[in-house]
């Protein structure tokens, strides 16, 4: 009796563990490195002798230390500058400006990482790269902070005068400013320093009067009183991206208002959730369909509390008849949606509130007291009054201020603003005209729907850290009428002397300009505009792309491209690449409230740069990432494997003294198909699938598939490389035939792993620059090393040859396993094929008996079964081929018969017991979806048994042969 398995699975004995957080597949190989018989040597001289790399050699596994010493020496060698040695064609990247109050988080991390990843691919294209790195002077949060290192003196700021305030700020940006510049070194950064810029420096300062002042010229800059986001704590307008809006427990207040001249039945209820703003409003407005208040329109309506201040009742449809009571308290100047029906309907609008958050006189007797505590005030005087009708809980949506965490008001305030549509305009047509990609494409849309909907931007701020804004008014004239826009004091008093005579006194503007003005001119400030003849500009203007979170696609990215059409004419980028958020392994936002903040510099002390940029990078753009400890570890894992895998290469070259190996081992081509077609079979398979790999992640690369490259890439690594090809070297390198025999491993695994940490350096780049270092008669560094060619000869006929000798071994290792043959113990096996496929199985003889495990003298190769076959064990590895493997050689057949024995009466009782339930009531009674649970477990132990029954017949079978 045979037994016959087919075997077209994975393999149960594979100790290759892919990733299980990278791929959704699990991928099976063979075994783990092993180095014995390895020969040590020191082999790299140029790793020891500049005191900065590690050979593997020495080191059991990478030190993260090191990563500093790397990144100096190679910043200090000046590969971080543009090179036009190879090309001309630049990659210019400008990095989006952290805070200079910042520290690093994982979003800093991200956007370092992507960058990083681009600029180290262009630059060993060839390409000349330059990566502009800065830091943003951030208006608010730095005055924030010096606010309250003052405050820890016991000083206000107010008690100082503007200069010597902005001059402790400077001070405090001198000592602590480089915190961020430093920590994002630490990431691997390969900006080019020498150009690091900080919004606030003299550059940048003048470029951003320019705009200002061409802007004014065209008539694209006005000032007017509108409604802005008010910081009633920081005294200023702040933008839209400092609101973070938060869901909070509070109360929807209903009161009634009177209407005029009506009876006592006759009020309107209106719900609301902020009362204190009742004073300011100016109408009430119901549904024209609403038949309950149809007849109040064109009446007044009393507001409570105001001594009979008289409102009008109007129709609007936009009022949701089903919201609360179906009535609406319009208060225009603390409502945005109020403020836009007001401006709409020409109605007045009234603000009664301070800019401290105090009620002002409009307010009467609670005038002077904070809007909160006027809140309640109100509710208990309508209460006494008997205006108040009810209050209940409501989950509100609050804004507060990302700096300072406080209620933002809504307010009418007198501020600079930008007209955008026309600017909106020519942004639009740059992604229309194909001028402009963003990617991932889904977010054109978002881009496109904003700007066609964009509202004019407040760009004053009532801030002293900042550029101030370049306009000065004449003393004594009214300030929206008169004033003078200048590039500077001594421009702007020759401008005014010449329209108001020698004696006229000028004093400027207090506010400063939105953070966010400066940052749009950052593509073209920080190259040197508005001086175009400056060299950066003519040489690397426009840049290649603009990578950033996708959250400020609005505030951010469409404003650069709007500002670098209008003062450059071009866009200032061909392409937009949008990453999503790091959020924790349960897809929440970090946050310290849930103790989840995950931070980059810790992750890097006990996991390494590494690590954590290939865990970010495999990420897809624009979709948000899960960051977990097991990312990490499983990578901190692949990189130990790199370093192993060079450990390996390094301890079976020839010593550098061997010149005649080293010119056998060189004299290796592998870049024509005739080169390519006279290797061995593994070396040739293991060749033509790099060929195809550095096709397939250049590819990705160029399209910005990060995910991809680093998936791919592993793969190809751990599942190919490390787990096959190099065990298989170890049949050449251990081979009695001497230098002739491993001289063509020694090459190709040479060739394999130098392009492997060429594909991986710019995501690992420390890691990958070590290992390279580490490698012989090194000409340069990784760095700044040629990408590998593309378009390389592979052979698909020779590939699939040696998928088949991978699925005969899988095929015995299945069955070693299933017999629970001893690790160490070699094996007899017949292979049996055709005379084609024996022909290149048995050249591999080798091969096969080293990685299977089999007894190299008793593998015997042919094209019928063997006399013996009823007594093996029959394996199909694929079509065409298979093999048997004499029981006798594998187990101790007695004891096997007797455990397989009383696993088979065990099983049976086990069956037994499931079909006693599934003939019984279980059966209709139970849920179905657990009776299927049974009859799944039912038909899963009938196959079992089936095959230990016929397991058992055929060593049976086999005891009962004579000797």
């Amino acid at each position: 009796m045979i037994l016959q398995t087919a075997f077209s699975g994975p393999s149960l004995l594979s100790s290759y563990r892919l990733n299980p957080l990278l791929f959704s597949q699990t991928r099976r190989g063979i075994s783990l490195l092993h180095f014995s018989r390895l020969r040590p040597r020191l082999f790299s001289v140029a790793a020891s002798e500049n005191g900065v790399f590690t050979s593997p050699e020495v080191a059991k596994t990478f030190d993260f230390t090191s990563e500093e010493r790397i990144y100096n020496w190679w910043e200090s060698q000046g590969y971080f500058r543009p090179n036009f040695d190879r090309g001309s064609d630049s990659f210019v990247i400008s990095m989006p400006p952290p805070n200079v109050t910042g520290s690093l988080h994982m979003g800093h991390a991200m956007f370092v990482t992507l960058e990083d990843i681009m600029v180290r691919y262009h630059r060993m294209k060839g390409r000349p790269t330059l990566w502009i790195p800065g830091t943003d002077h951030a208006g608010i949060a730095t005055q924030l902070v010096v606010e309250r290192m003052l405050a820890a003196e016991g000083i206000k700021r107010v008690e100082l005068s503007r200069d010597e305030f902005t001059k402790r700020v400077w001070e405090w940006k001198e000592k602590y400013g480089g915190t961020i510049t430093n920590q994002i070194k630490r990431l691997g950064a390969s900006c080019d320093w020498n150009r690091e810029h900080f919004t606030l420096d003299e550059q940048l300062s003048r470029a951003v009067i320019e705009a200002f002042v061409r802007l004014h010229d065209k008539g694209l800059i006005y000032q007017g009183s509108y409604m802005v986001n008010w910081s009633p704590s920081l005294q200023t307008a702040v933008s839209d991206l400092e609101v973070e809006y938060h869901e909070e427990s509070g109360s929807l207040y209903y009161i009634k208002y009177r209407v005029a001249g009506g009876s006592s039945s006759d009020y309107l209820t209106i719900a609301t959730t902020r009362p204190e703003t009742l004073f300011g409003d100016v109408a009430i407005a119901v549904n024209p369909q609403d038949e309950r208040y149809s007849k109040y329109i064109g009446g007044m309506a009393i507001v409570p509390l105001t001594y009979g201040r008289h409102v009008p009742i109007i129709a609007d449809k936009h009022v949701d008849k089903e919201f609360g009571t179906g009535v609406l308290k319009i208060s225009p100047g603390h409502d945005h949606n109020d403020y836009d029906i007001a401006r709409k309907l020409g109605l007045p609008i009234l603000n009664v509130m301070n800019k401290d958050g105090t009620l002002n006189d409009v307010a009467g007797l609670y005038s002077g007291l904070d809007r909160f505590e006027v809140r309640k005030k109100v509710w208990a005087d309508l209460e006494e009054t008997g205006l108040a009708v009810k209050k209940e809980p409501h989950t509100l949506r609050v804004p507060r201020s990302q700096r300072g965490g406080e209620v933002i008001e809504p307010l009418v305030s007198k501020q600079w603003f930008v007209t955008m549509e026309p600017l909106a305009e020519k942004a639009l047509e740059a992604v229309k005209d194909g001028d402009l990609k963003i990617l991932p494409e889904r977010f054109e849309k978002i881009y496109n729907h904003w700007l066609s909907n964009i509202k004019d931007w407040c760009i004053s701020r009532q801030l002293w850290w900042g550029h101030r804004i370049p306009v000065w008014y004449i003393v004594g004239k009214d300030c929206e009428e008169e004033y003078i826009v200048a590039r500077s004091d001594d421009e702007a008093l020759e401008k005014a002397q010449e329209k108001y005579g020698k004696d006229v006194k000028i004093y400027q503007d207090p506010d400063v300009l939105d953070t966010w003005f400066s940052s749009a001119l950052w593509p073209f400030s920080t190259l040197g505009w508005p001086d175009v003849s400056a060299e950066d500009f003519k040489q690397f203007y426009p840049t290649t792309m603009l990578e950033t979170g996708h959250d400020i696609l609005f505030f951010w990215v469409a404003r650069m491209v709007m500002m670098g059409i209008e003062f450059t004419g071009t866009v200032p980028f061909s392409y937009v690449y949008l990453h999503g958020l790091i959020r924790d392994s349960q897809g929440r936002k970090m946050s310290k409230t849930l103790g989840n903040v995950i931070d980059p510099l810790d992750t890097i002390k006990e996991f390494g740069t590494d690590a954590l940029r290939f865990t970010l990078s495999l990420g897809t753009a624009g979709q948000d990432l899960n960051l977990s400890t097991e990312r990490l570890t499983s990578n901190k894992a692949f990189t130990n494997k790199l370093w192993n895998a060079g450990k390996f290469v390094l301890q079976n070259l020839p010593s550098q003294d061997e010149t005649s190996n080293w010119e056998d081992i060189l004299s290796y081509k592998f870049d024509t198909e005739e080169t390519l077609l006279v290797l061995p079979l593994p070396e040739c398979w293991v060749i033509s699938k790099l060929h195809m790999l550095v096709d397939s992640v250049t590819a990705s690369y160029d399209k910005y598939f990060f995910g991809d490259v680093a998936r791919e890439t592993y793969d190809f690594f751990w599942a190919d490389f490390a787990d096959w090809y190099i065990e298989a070297s170890k049949a050449r390198l251990y081979n009695s035939g001497g230098h002739s025999v491993a001289s063509v491993a020694q090459a190709v695994l040479l060739y394999v792993f130098q392009n492997i940490l060429k594909l991986l350096h710019p995501f690992m780049p420390f890691v990958t620059e070590e290992l390279w270092q580490a490698l012989p008669n090194r000409q340069e560094a990784l760095i700044v090393s040629p990408w590998p060619q593309t378009s390389l000869p592979r052979d698909s006929n020779l590939i699939k040859k040696f998928e088949n000798l991978q699925a005969l071994t899988r095929a015995i290792r299945n069955a070693r396993a299933e017999y629970s043959v001893a690790p160490a113990k070699r094996i007899s096996a017949f292979v049996v094929a055709n005379e084609d496929v024996l022909q290149y199985i048995s050249k591999e003889k080798e091969v096969l008996a080293l990685l299977s495990r089999l007894d190299l003298q008793n593998v015997r190769f042919t094209n019928s079964p063997p006399g013996n076959a009823d007594q093996s064990v029959h394996l199909v590895a694929d079509e065409g081929l298979e093999a048997y493997l004499p029981l006798a050689d594998m187990v101790d057949i007695t004891a096997e018969v007797e455990r397989l024995t009383k696993r088979l009466s065990k099983m049976e009782k086990e069956y037994e017991g499931l079909a006693a339930r599934l003939s019984s009531d279980f059966a209709t009674k139970a849920p179905q979806d657990i009776v299927q649970k049974v009859r799944d477990n039912a038909a899963e132990t009938t196959e079992k048994i089936t095959l230990t029954k016929k397991r058992l017949n055929l060593l049976k079978s086999t005891l009962a042969v004579p000797k």
